[in-house]
């Protein structure tokens, strides 16, 4: 697509919980993209959306490929199904842009990968939350190697998610669709791993299903090595009372300490370098508050998106660094089932 072309022509399958944020992000780019249609299974949910958005909407995935001409396709349904509808939408000529986790099995993730691959199409992963300002600023210290060596990494997602939450869809706290709350609520967070320490050489993991009535992981704990040597840890749990309380990375190195914490990475709450830089004194500026677990860095994501499909940019997620925290995810369960720290890559 060719810079200053027309807009991108959009289409969106899955209209639950998440999809809000991407119609307000399209909405903000109303001047480049333009929405199609939408896809829904429930009829309720979809006569909602075609009201509001006043677009055509469809029952069936391929029937909406194959009524429009349409640039990228936006998945947000659950998990288990992103890797066979991105392989549809690829064999279409289509890209696609799907919500976290990308997959929910290892081979599935490799399946999208290759499809686009093969199909000469993008494939991005939203991973919104780097896009996030106190994340920016954590990222800018580690670049500049501001930490000096970091020695030790802490990430913590303490939230709550009520019986109701599950209840509410048939697919929630399942593993064929879901994922448990490393997959899917701290997602986002398995992230930060790789992206701001580097690759991972083992992962030892134990998850359990404490207080709810669903398949999948309520609560876990993994302890990490990365290749350059530094330790770490992350603690999760979907059972903190009576609300949401901390979502929050800590870095400890030679020549400093930070810690992002508040409710979603949102609030700096330690900035102690060696060294001083010239930004330092807007670090409490950077922060603020939120109700939203979510983030704010969709339309920051899109603005990326627009500017790759229009030639200008290379994607700062696309589906082989969205395989990169899948890859963690994966190995943390399998050390979980077999009760023994996994190595990584998973394949040579």
């Amino acid at each position: 697509m060719k810079k200053n072309s027309i807009k991108i022509r959009l289409a969106l399958v899955g209209c639950g919980r998440i999809s809000k944020n991407h119609f307000s992000a399209i909405k903000k780019f109303a001047d480049k993209v333009e929405l199609l249609s939408v896809c829904d299974i429930d009829k309720n949910v979809l006569s909602n959306h075609t009201s509001q958005l006043n677009v055509p909407g469809y029952l069936l995935l391929e029937d909406m490929l194959k009524s429009h001409e349409i640039d990228l396709l936006i998945i947000c349904t659950p998990s288990g199904l992103h890797a066979d509808q991105t392989v549809l939408a690829a064999s279409y000529g289509m890209h696609v842009m799907t919500e976290k986790p990308m997959a929910t099995r290892w081979q599935d993730g490799l399946r999208m990968v290759k499809a686009c691959d093969k199909f000469g199409v993008r494939l991005f992963v939203v991973k919104q939350n780097r896009r996030n300002s106190t994340l920016q600023l954590l990222k800018r210290a580690v670049k500049e190697k501001r930490f000096g060596r970091i020695y030790m990494v802490n990430i913590n997602v303490f939230w709550t998610r009520p019986q109701d939450y599950y209840d509410s869809a048939k697919w929630r706290g399942t593993w064929e669709l879901d994922g448990g709350a490393f997959m899917n609520q701290a997602s986002h967070y398995v992230d930060l791993i790789e992206w701001l320490i580097g690759p991972v050489a083992n992962i030892h993991a134990m998850t359990a299903t404490l207080a709810r009535d669903i398949e999948v992981e309520d609560t876990g704990v993994m302890n990490i090595r990365w290749r350059n040597g530094t330790l770490g840890s992350m603690n999760v749990t979907m059972l903190t009372y009576p609300k949401n309380y901390e979502g929050s990375i800590t870095i400890i190195g030679e020549n400093g300490t930070a810690k992002i914490g508040g409710v979603a990475v949102n609030k700096i709450e330690r900035w102690s370098f060696k060294d001083v830089k010239d930004y330092d004194d807007k670090v409490q500026d950077i922060s603020y508050e939120t109700t939203s677990v979510y983030g704010f860095g969709h339309p920051m994501y899109y603005e990326n998106v627009i500017s790759v499909l229009n030639g200008e940019k290379e994607p700062e997620t696309d589906g082989r660094e969205g395989l990169k925290s899948l890859e963690v995810l994966i190995a943390a369960y399998l050390s979980s089932r077999d009760g023994h720290t996994v190595s990584l890559p998973l394949e040579y």
